[in-house]
């Protein structure tokens, strides 16, 4: 395997924390928030968070080893409802289905015809991905650090508490009410951005969207395909 698609494979296992700080962008209130706090910024995260109960968008997500070009860029769609449901799809070349059903988070890459399952438990939640519990607040595992303006956004940065975490910091970037951008850096200090476009908050959703059926001819990896 060429080195390109070496480093493609690297970041392919790393989606599930990506993802996870999605869930925390599109799902979850933040509670108490520190005095010295900048109060706008927070208002604005509180009060997409208290409001949103699911999401569409579209995004370009860039993958950064230093600061000077991006090493991989995708594109695609997702979609989020709270608690624990989202669908992350990535189209070509580096194709790419990531499915949390509420109960299982389902991987599929397509070039592999691999598909990973692993269950929502509390192990799962032990590391990053513990965000994905619908009933615990960021504040049980982030500190919020600060807000800034930037390219005129109004951002929020938070930071885990967990020292094993996947990634040392999120910043989440709103125009008004709505994400726009996420930022995320991770312990050797590569960023990943994406830009969300054509946002919808609180879309119908049916529950089929969340649904996963391993296509024919994938092989399933994590023994847990069943139930």
């Amino acid at each position: 395997m060429d080195s390109v698609k070496c480093l493609r494979r690297r970041h392919r296992v790393s989606i599930e924390p990506l993802l996870v700080v999605l869930a925390l962008a599109f799902g979850y209130s933040v509670g108490a928030q520190p005095a010295d706090a900048n109060a706008r910024g927070f208002a604005t995260l509180d009060a997409f968070l208290s409001d949103v109960h699911s999401l569409t968008a579209d995004f370009k997500q860039e993958i950064y080893e230093s600061d000077e070009k991006p090493v991989e860029t995708d594109t695609g769609s997702l979609s989020f409802a709270r608690p624990d449901r989202f669908r992350w799809t990535q189209a070509p070349p580096n194709e790419l289905v990531v499915v949390a059903d509420g109960k299982k988070l389902w991987t599929y890459d397509v070039e592999l015809e691999q598909v990973t399952v692993a269950p929502l438990d509390d192990t799962f939640r032990s590391s990053a991905a513990m965000l994905l519990s619908g009933d615990r607040q960021v504040r049980d595992g982030f500190n919020v650090v600060g807000t800034f303006s930037r390219d005129g956004l109004d951002w929020v940065k938070l930071e885990p508490k967990a020292a094993a975490s996947d990634f040392t910091s999120v910043s989440i970037g709103f125009e008004g009410k709505s994400p726009r951008r996420l930022e995320l850096v991770d312990g050797l200090n590569h960023v990943t951005r994406i830009a969300l476009a054509n946002v919808v908050v609180n879309p119908p959703l049916a529950d089929e969207v969340f649904q996963f059926v391993p296509p024919a001819g994938a092989s399933v990896l994590g023994g847990k395909n069943k139930g």
